[in-house]
């Protein structure tokens, strides 16, 4: 009987991750998929190299900084709800509109590419914070694992839509490219209707959460600071895609057309190591982030030291591993330390210095392969590899504050 009654009191928390995996699942098909071309679609408009880096830089920047004061208001207003729909609206807007914009206006379509992201960044903390409170009672690991599982199933179908869209089209001029963005805006409608499914389904998710809520003044523990430290240096050496995908246009590697398949693969590479390594964290912990961090950084390698498509293909799937680690476990850890009353501020503060070191990063890798792309390895390796010291100590901190 005890079994049968905790059965039925899991059933919706169950469900609601679930809804809101679908939600995440239709998100990413619009937005992974226009990440998917992004950086052969800038280089296609005439932005450099640099450029490239910088904007998509500055887009994941904002993209997580804004998350801080995003994150405090929705703690102070508690509209968990309404942030998230803001959010999604201008984060699903911003993609079909790229289909309107002329040939070498790559000026509009950086705009709306830093758009897109500022909506993200709008919606993510009160998202997490939503899903959070089903989190606390599922599991933390395997919840954020399902919830990630789902995005970048999302984030595979996306890309693979874009590939077929090209195929068809047989060409990858503004035409081609403005019907790939056009075609994204049917998942991107459909985000928003699951998302009100879910507000109706489910108004209030907190009453999930049966923890004690705590003071209203936020905390951090050591351990999440060094943890802050080690996804610094983490976000600072992770190139982002829009530079692997310009490499590969470069290179001639493989034709322009299969560039989505490539960011699908590493998408789907990144769902399954998202739900292996979130089970992993409820049983381990995030030590396991170290595991995963040494996995992934000697991805540069492959993929911009070695001329071949078998290397670029093997660079891929570290990439996709070091990503699917980093999004199951760094929001398993923020459910883990921070109170209920003050996690959609706690997301906000790790995902702003992610955010921050990743553009830095971006931006810095961007202008060393306009030099030569060997400065850029050397960098993406030796930053990547002292993070996994600081998760160690981030690891003996947390266990001393257990003792």
């Amino acid at each position: 009987m005890p079994n049968k009654q905790k059965d039925l009191k899991m059933r919706p928390i169950y469900a609601f991750v679930l809804i809101m995996g679908i939600v995440s699942l239709f998100s990413d098909m619009t937005h992974e998929g226009a990440r998917s071309i992004y950086g052969a679609y800038l280089n296609f408009l005439g932005a450099s190299a640099a450029t490239i880096g910088f904007v998509t830089g500055l887009g994941e920047m904002l993209g997580y900084s804004l998350r801080l004061f995003t994150g405090m208001l929705a703690d102070k207003l508690k509209k968990y709800w309404s942030m998230t729909f803001v959010g999604y609206i201008i984060n699903m807007a911003a993609i079909p509109l790229l289909a309107l914009i002329p040939e070498n206006g790559w000026i509009y379509a950086c705009i709306l590419i830093v758009l897109e992201r500022v909506g993200k960044a709008i919606r993510q903390p009160s998202k997490n914070t939503l899903v959070s409170f089903a989190a606390k009672q599922m599991g933390e690991g395997k919840a954020f694992a399902i919830q990630e599982f789902l995005d970048q199933l999302g984030a595979f179908i996306g890309p693979v839509i874009l590939f077929f869209v090209l195929l068809i089209k047989k060409n990858s001029d503004n035409s081609g490219y403005a019907l790939c963005f056009a075609v994204l805006g049917i998942p991107a409608v459909l985000t928003l209707l699951s998302l009100l499914f879910a507000k109706r389904k489910f108004p209030h998710p907190e009453d999930f959460d049966t923890s004690k809520a705590e003071d209203s003044k936020l905390r951090l523990q050591p351990c999440f600071i060094l943890y802050m430290v080690a996804i610094s240096f983490l976000a600072l050496g992770f190139a982002d895609f829009p530079i692997i995908t310009m490499h590969i246009a470069r290179t001639d590697l493989m034709p322009a057309d299969y560039l989505p398949l490539a960011y699908a693969a590493a998408m789907i590479v990144d769902a399954f190591a998202a739900l292996i390594f979130g089970w992993l964290y409820d049983r381990h912990g995030f030590k396991v982030l170290m595991l995963s961090s040494a996995l992934s950084a000697c991805f540069s390698i492959f993929i911009f030291g070695f001329h071949s498509f078998a290397g670029t293909v093997a660079g891929i799937i570290m990439w996709g591993i070091g990503m699917g680690a980093q999004e199951s476990i760094l929001k398993s850890a923020v459910t883990t330390i921070v109170s209920k009353n003050n996690r959609s501020t706690g997301f906000g503060i790790f995902e702003t210095a992610f955010g921050v070191f990743w553009f830095i990063g971006s931006w810095i890798m961007g202008i060393l392969y306009d030099v030569s792309p060997v400065y850029l390895i050397v960098f993406s390796v030796i930053t990547q590899a002292l993070s996994v010291p600081v998760f160690y100590l981030s690891y003996r901190s947390s266990q001393k504050s257990l003792a």
